[in-house]
């Protein structure tokens, strides 16, 4: 627990964000997608570790700093997403896969809204909303007492008003504080050029 307050030095080699946790406890009135778009929701049973990677990464570690489940061993990541508790849902527009959508229900009456994102050729064409709508959807059709996710400071800008849209409510904060993941080959050093990079 941080217990002062004022400027706290981060580490050289290391970055930091503010972590928003937010929540639903009943499902919202829904909301209007677009129905301009070509985009079709598709379930992906038993994914393919390196189908998964790469669509992570177009979705979110080449912008947002995505990096947690590229860190995985194969067996590791394989262990979640093929689950029995756990759906992985890709958004397919124009025959590509586009967005990625990860509802864990590991924990018993809630969801997590683990992964949740479309590529960058796809964001403010509604596919986003989309996406959503489905989210919410499918979670609540589970016996669930809570629907939750997280988003920060590393993600896009529009995120967490978008959650907010979709009728979520901000009910936590943190601050993470992790390894530059462009510093260890994770990532290269060009991703998200939005959050510097500090040499150790």
């Amino acid at each position: 627990m941080l217990l002062q307050d004022g400027y706290i030095d981060i580490p050289r080699g290391k970055i930091a964000s503010i972590v928003t946790h937010l929540e639903m406890r009943a499902p919202p009135p829904p909301r209007d997608a677009p129905s301009s778009t070509d985009a079709v929701l598709r379930a992906v049973t038993r994914p393919d570790t390196d189908w998964y990677r790469d669509l992570y990464r177009r979705v979110g570690a080449e912008d947002w700093l995505w990096f947690s489940r590229l860190q995985l061993e194969r067996d590791e990541l394989e262990t979640i997403i093929r689950h029995p508790d756990v759906e992985v849902f890709t958004l397919t527009v124009g025959g590509a896969d586009e967005g990625l959508l990860e509802l864990d229900f590991r924990l018993d009456g809630e969801c997590e809204l683990a992964f949740f994102g479309v590529t960058g050729k796809t964001i403010g064409k509604g596919a986003g909303r989309l996406l959503m709508n489905q989210a919410i959807e499918r979670a609540w059709k589970r016996p669930i007492r809570r629907f939750w996710v997280h988003t920060c400071t590393w993600d896009h800008p529009d995120a967490l008003g978008f959650y907010i849209r979709s009728g979520f409510e901000p009910c936590r904060q943190q601050i993470e504080i992790a390894d530059d993941p462009r510093l260890n080959g994770t990532l290269p050093e060009t991703a998200a050029p939005h959050v510097p990079i500090i040499q150790p």
